[in-house]
């Protein structure tokens, strides 16, 4: 069905598709499908095939590597930024990560096959999803250097501003166990970095929620990798127009 532009949800919600010239958006469209997007849904599994592209709009999706040993943790994660799938017009099909959703919410699904009729059309679309793909790669390899070189609390500080930077508010529905799931360590360790981010007056916790209330203090503790995902995803998408 065609997106209603005009109700409380839209694809221009998502930056992607709101940077579509008028012609790109007007063919994809109609083949948009609004969907609920639940915390906790897997979207794909390592491997599988991927039927569909996603474009969330208020939904976050954490994209996990899992080991054998079944640990996993966040090399990625996507909001209204971007978009789910890129393996399909990078060639490979399928990825190693599982996407399950991070925050729930909504967002947008494409069928694969109609993002690839549009892709090898090698025009707006195909320069954007590149650029776009470009960030993510970036966002990837800054997530392993500040996961092996940086203190949790950076890391905790880097993951709560990234996914600020993605909602409307200032809270967040999640617990420390998702979180120590996400970051890949140990909840005891998430607890007690959280706890010394309440103490200085950054976030306050209660159970399954933490509110931001110094958004500019996290700023001023995180580390650079931070700044340099923000700055690369800016960099890469400035002069795109948006609807």
């Amino acid at each position: 069905m065609t997106p209603d532009l005009s109700g409380t949800h839209n694809p221009n919600q998502n930056h992607l598709l709101a940077a579509l010239l008028d012609a790109e958006f007007d063919r994809l469209a109609p083949q948009l499908e609004l969907i609920t997007m639940p915390l906790g849904e897997v979207l794909y599994e390592s491997g599988g095939k991927q039927r569909h592209v996603y474009f969330p709009t208020t939904a976050i999706v954490s994209l996990h590597y899992v080991l054998e040993n079944g640990g996993s943790s966040e090399i990625a994660g996507v909001g209204n930024e971007g978009m789910l799938g890129i393996s399909l017009f990078m060639g490979g099909n399928s990825t190693p990560s599982r996407a399950v959703v991070q925050t729930g919410g909504h967002g947008y699904r494409l069928g694969s096959a109609l993002l690839m009729d549009e892709f090898k059309r090698t025009g707006p679309v195909l320069r954007l999803l590149l650029r776009y793909t470009q960030a993510l790669i970036t966002q990837m390899a800054q997530t392993a250097a500040c996961n092996r070189h940086h203190s949790l609390s950076q890391q905790l500080c880097r993951w709560l501003l990234f996914t600020l930077d993605r909602l409307p508010g200032n809270e967040l529905t999640i617990t420390h166990d998702l979180i120590a799931s996400t970051l890949g360590v140990r909840r005891e360790g998430v607890s007690e970095a959280a706890s010394h981010l309440q103490t200085q007056g950054f976030i306050r916790y209660r159970r399954g929620h933490i509110t931001v209330v110094d958004r500019a203090g996290l700023e001023g503790r995180v580390c650079e990798c931070y700044g340099v995902v923000k700055k690369e995803l800016a960099r890469l998408l400035c002069d795109v127009r948006q609807r």
